[in-house]
């Protein structure tokens, strides 16, 4: 797990035409006012009030603004009047998500480091996906049971794959920073959030701000990465669209050596297994998002600091509520409930790209030359850390182990050995049959386990209730018909 689930430090500043990428900084430090570089969005600072110009303690601890308003020309003065507007003048949830939209567009338009910027999809790139697609759902009928769970295959660009994603991340990252919030409000006592009334409804306001712009500056640099919708292991696009991003895939594939329409199609392989078990797995989806919410309602704040620092506030100087804000003592903590949450969504995300590059892997394996190389550069993608592991840890706290994600897919070639392609995908039929996390250290004890089939006791548990319900015209259910 990451230390801090969310980081709240300002993004760096979007950079001008022409900047390079680098932050006007009249001391030539070259970093944000956190004390961050560019390279890392997030802060360890919760609610980030370090990050925010003049507010972290570089000259401007005696007037929180000075240093926002002393040293700026008059355009670079009305764009910190209109952000700080945006700033108090939010009233929505934990997250203002038409502020993380705005960053995220933002990012996407400066271009990846290597120079890339995005482009609209044509109708070439368009036509190649839907045929890779095509093709592969056609390759994996083959290799799993389930069926094809794509209705349409769809070409986005990386600004589209914002948009279509958004709704997903909300989902998954609104009820940890409710959380985070909440816990951040409530350690105060009731004393101390009648004095402060006005300054925490204007520190919420800020906190829904600054958590939109670090959560839109991850959006936008993961949308540089991603090949398609479901890179993180979860469902992230609209239901039944399978979706490549070819300008992603491209640079993927681009020192690969591998030519790049079996690149493409390997990772539509991947996409459409994908969609296959979302759409016919209905209660996954479900699981999976609820453990996120389970590891959010175990977020806990140790009060100790902030008890101490409270007991030296002087009600004349609110702005020592906001060093205290600075110091750090609002981190969330580990907790047993918070472990346990994620240990169940790190087994179900390996079991999930598990039995994808098993069941990929049966389907190219015989048909892509470059099906092994492809396989293990993925592979290794995941195991270094990815960017879109790297920014779902941030987000909400999760490090998925890519040891698991070996061990999941040897399990799922041997139950596909063992019980056939039937058997290995009717586990997925209840939550209750799937591996656990001791089940993928004892692989071969698993498969060869016997199993409760609970399509059998369903049905016979339906057949049962049909006995007991009165046949037609018994209406007292005593066995005569009423005559």
């Amino acid at each position: 797990m990451s230390d801090t689930p969310f980081g709240f430090g300002l993004p760096p500043e979007e950079p001008e035409d022409g900047d390079e990428g680098k932050k006007k900084d009249p001391a030539g430090g070259g970093q944000g006012s956190g004390g961050q570089g560019g390279g890392n969005p997030f802060g360890a600072n919760p609610f980030g009030f370090g990050g925010l110009p003049g507010m972290g303690g570089q000259g401007g601890a005696d007037n929180p603004f000075a240093a926002m308003f002393g040293s700026m020309n008059p355009t670079d003065l009305g764009a910190a009047f209109q952000q700080l507007g945006q700033m108090l003048s939010y009233e929505g949830g934990p997250v203002n998500w038409d502020m993380a939209k705005q960053i995220a567009r933002q990012v996407v338009a400066q271009g990846t480091a290597d120079g890339v910027k995005d482009a609209s999809v044509g109708p070439a790139e368009k036509s190649a996906v839907e045929e890779a697609v095509r093709l592969a759902d056609l390759w994996l009928d083959q290799a799993t049971s389930l069926p094809s769970g794509a209705n349409v295959a769809v070409a986005w660009s990386r600004a589209e794959w914002v948009e279509a994603t958004l709704p997903a991340w909300k989902e998954l990252v609104d009820p940890v920073a409710e959380r985070v919030g909440n816990a951040m409000g409530d350690v105060l006592p009731q004393e101390m959030q009648a004095m402060a009334g006005p300054l925490i409804g204007m520190m919420r306001s800020m906190g829904g701000a600054m958590f939109g712009q670090q959560i839109g500056q991850a959006i936008g640099a993961l949308a540089g990465e991603v090949v398609g919708s479901t890179d993180v292991g979860l469902p992230l696009g609209p239901a039944g669209r399978a979706a490549l991003l070819p300008l992603n895939v491209a640079s993927f594939g681009k020192d690969l050596g591998v030519p790049s329409d079996e690149v493409r199609l390997y990772l539509a392989l991947r996409e459409a297994a994908h969609q296959r078990l979302f759409a016919h797995v209905p209660w996954l989806r479900a699981h999976l998002f609820g453990a996120v919410e389970s590891y959010a309602r175990g977020i806990k704040v140790d009060t100790s600091k902030l008890e101490e620092a409270v007991s030296q506030l002087d009600p004349t100087h609110p702005e020592q509520l906001q060093e205290a804000l600075q110091s750090g003592m609002f981190q969330p903590q580990d907790t047993p409930e918070q472990k346990a949450a994620l240990a169940r969504l790190e087994t179900a995300l390996a079991l999930v790209e598990g039995w994808v590059d098993a069941v990929v892997h049966e389907a190219a394996k015989t048909r892509l030359t470059s099906a092994d190389a492809l396989r293990e550069t993925l592979r290794r993608r995941r195991a270094t850390g990815g960017p879109a592991e790297q920014t779902f840890a941030t987000l909400i706290g999760l490090e998925l182990r890519p040891r698991r994600l070996r061990d999941a897919s040897r399990l799922w070639a041997s139950l596909t050995d063992a019980r056939g392609v039937d058997g290995r995908d009717g586990l997925w039929e209840h939550p209750d049959m799937l591996p656990t996390a001791t089940d993928l250290d004892d692989p071969d004890g698993f498969v060869h386990r016997e199993h409760l089939d609970f399509s059998e006791l369903d049905k016979m548990l339906g057949e049962a209730a049909q006995g007991d319900r009165p046949e037609d015209g018994d209406k007292d259910g005593n066995g005569d018909s009423g005559k």
